[in-house]
């Protein structure tokens, strides 16, 4: 009695509404008489309601024409049949009715005559939604109903009430078309709208769950049978000749196409699925794939099939264990998490998103398994190349399943080592202040091992070209350091040696201490001179000259960038100053790098030797030697 007097007091102003109003509110009327129709328990609320408004509200204001008054205020439409579902609502939810009562009938009015209208008033909207959500919250059957009714509100996108009120969008997402309407929409997606989708991604990959749970038997012959159809479209020429035949033969047959399509288990495949997950999720899978992109399904299977070359990825072993990778990266089972907003638009693009998915990434695995040139010892790691590429696609966000396999025709196998590698160098763990004291203590060293390598270098010297200033010619001089680093010794060649020349064939002496500076490039001396300047920019990058005295000068032409950088950067370290070719900084990047990872090996529990091991034999020929010239 209380529950009726609360409800008919909130609707009490419809019997002393003006007569132009009454005639608006005839819809509500109507809805009055369905729900009677429906239940006679609406017809005892109602009729608490006229009580209500015989004996306890008598006094009541003479209404405006545009308005109805109710104790001092002024009640519009909007108000009247807010209240009214209001009601509507408070009742249902005492659980006195089923909301499997209500028919289709009564869905498609509250949406045509409620929510498909752009100038319907918010209250009204979020009331009606409501209910709508209750009914896909409480019913399974109305689950589906609603569904389909509410795929055509479209108009819903353009209420402000949609981003103003919750309730409405756990409503609204439950139908896939629609949240690809709130995708497409020009307007932002505020974060409760992100959580919304973000459950009904996880809400409808759970659908799979059944499927991925779910072992094959061996003996059902309908499932047998998907298999059998995977055969039939792979091998369509052959399966006609097998009718034929002894049973031995067939049996033969069937197990060498079954090795063909990669299942491990070449006399009975069934068994391959009897692993949960991916369990049947997998056969399905790979069914729709053969059926819906065939021609891609027959490329992957017959171009393994007829290699001998222990390369051939199969097709079975890798879709199960795809399928299986898939459902942990989209976490198929779990419940959805109340904080988290992440979601992936191009899944509501399809309504075989997931199997889409699996077609997408069952072509990037057999691609990249090719770019590996991967045997069968090779599975494993293929499988974690390409869960890596999947990941790096999806971090992305693509707002299409074209998008995603365009963002993964980017993600080759060298691609994601060049990432690695990237990636490595700059691991936080580098970045912290014990590391870099570190990398500043050893610099020195490398640099001095560096220079090092230079001065040897120099001290076996190197052949290089003679240009003059009026013709190129084909002679040659020699150039070298002495072994004490004091003196550099030069003089001309008729033709290029085959190794060392010997400082007592080279006649001519530079000291080290008589040396001034070293100019490169436009600065030569040799460059400046007439002419000069006309020579191509490849011997203008490897000029290099020696000032020494007053005005004399010793001038190179580096025969390639490698000597041009160990000979300028030799010069300095002979003057004391630094050295800044880009070969000083790449082979300072490198061991550095490795000297790191030496240092920071973890060396616990490893007996490090006091004295070296014993120098091993020498070997009886050196034909193992490779030539790297």
């Amino acid at each position: 009695r209380n529950d009726c007097r609360s409800v008919c007091k909130k609707a009490s102003f419809l019997l002393r509404a003006s007569p132009s109003v009454l005639a608006d509110t005839r819809p509500l009327f109507s809805l009055f008489l369905s729900l009677c129709q429906m239940h006679p328990c609406f017809f005892f609320l109602f009729f608490f309601f006229f009580l209500y408004i015989k004996y306890f509200q008598p006094a009541f204001q003479t209404p405006r024409p545009d308005a109805c008054v109710c104790v001092g205020h002024s009640w519009t439409f909007g108000d009247l049949l807010s209240f009214t579902l209001t009601a509507f609502v408070e009742l249902m939810d005492h659980g006195i009715i089923s909301w499997d009562t209500f028919s289709v009938a009564f869905i498609k009015k509250v949406r045509s005559g409620y929510v498909n209208k752009s100038a319907m008033d918010t209250a009204v909207l979020q009331r009606s939604l409501a209910i709508l959500e209750s009914m896909v919250l409480n019913s399974q059957d109305l689950y589906q109903k609603v569904a389909q009714e509410i795929t055509i509100v479209e108009s819903v996108l353009f209420h402000d009430a949609l981003v103003r009120f919750p309730v409405m969008q756990g409503c609204l997402l439950h139908s896939v078309s629609f949240a690809q309407n709130v995708i497409r929409s020009p307007k932002p997606i505020n974060e409760e709208m992100a959580h919304q989708l973000y459950v009904l991604q996880v809400l409808t990959f759970n659908l799979l769950e059944d499927r991925m749970m779910t072992k094959m038997d061996p003996q059902d012959q309908a499932q047998r049978d998907i298999i059998f159809e995977l055969r039939r479209i792979a091998f369509d020429v052959e399966c006609d000749s097998n009718n034929s035949g002894s049973i031995e033969k067939r049996k033969s047959m069937y197990t060498r196409d079954y090795k063909k399509l990669g299942f491990i288990n070449h006399v009975n495949p069934a068994v391959d699925f009897t692993q949960i997950p991916p369990g049947m999720l997998a056969l399905d899978n790979m069914l729709y794939f053969a059926r819906h992109h065939q021609d891609a399904y027959i490329r992957i299977v017959l171009e393994n099939s007829s290699r001998e070359d222990k390369h051939e990825c199969p097709f079975g072993r890798s879709s199960i264990e795809l399928t299986k990778m898939l459902c942990e990266i989209l976490k198929v089972g779990e419940l959805p998490s109340e904080n988290c907003h992440e979601f992936h638009p191009m899944f509501f693009t399809h309504d075989r998103a997931f199997e889409e998915f699996f077609c997408i990434c069952i072509q990037l695995l057999n691609k990249t398994w090719k770019e590996m040139r991967a045997t069968s010892e090779d599975f494993n790691k293929v499988m974690q190349v390409v869960r890596e590429q999947i990941m790096r696609a999806l971090t992305a966000k693509p707002n299409s399943l074209d998008q995603f396999k365009s963002r993964l025709q980017n993600l080759s196998y060298t691609e994601i080592l060049k990432l690695r590698q990237s990636e490595r160098m700059n691991q936080e763990d580098f970045q912290s202040r014990p590391i870099l004291e570190l990398r500043e203590k050893i610099q020195p060293e490398i640099m001095e091992l560096i220079k090092q390598q230079r001065l040897n270098r120099l001290c076996e010297g190197t052949c290089f070209r003679k240009i003059s200033s009026r013709r190129r010619q084909d002679k040659f001089w020699y150039c070298r350091l002495s072994p004490n680093h004091k003196v550099l010794h030069y003089g001309d060649l008729e033709e290029s040696p085959q190794g060392e020349v010997p400082h007592d064939s080279l006649q001519d002496k530079l000291p080290v201490a008589d040396i001034k500076a070293v100019v490169t490039g436009k600065d030569c001396p040799h460059m400046k001179e007439k002419g000069a300047l006309k020579q191509n920019k490849e011997v203008l990058e490897l000029a290099f000259s020696v000032l020494y005295e007053s005005d004399e000068y010793l001038n190179f032409i580096a025969p390639d960038k490698h000597e041009y950088c160990v000979w300028t950067d030799g010069l300095n370290a002979l003057l004391g100053k630094e050295m800044t070719s880009e070969f000083t900084k790449s082979d300072m990047d490198t061991l550095l790098s490795m000297e790191m990872k030496l240092r920071l090996l973890d060396l616990e529990n490893i007996q490090i030797p006091e004295a070296p091991p014993p120098i091993p034999k020498e070997p009886s020929n050196y034909d193992f030697v490779y030539d790297c010239n």
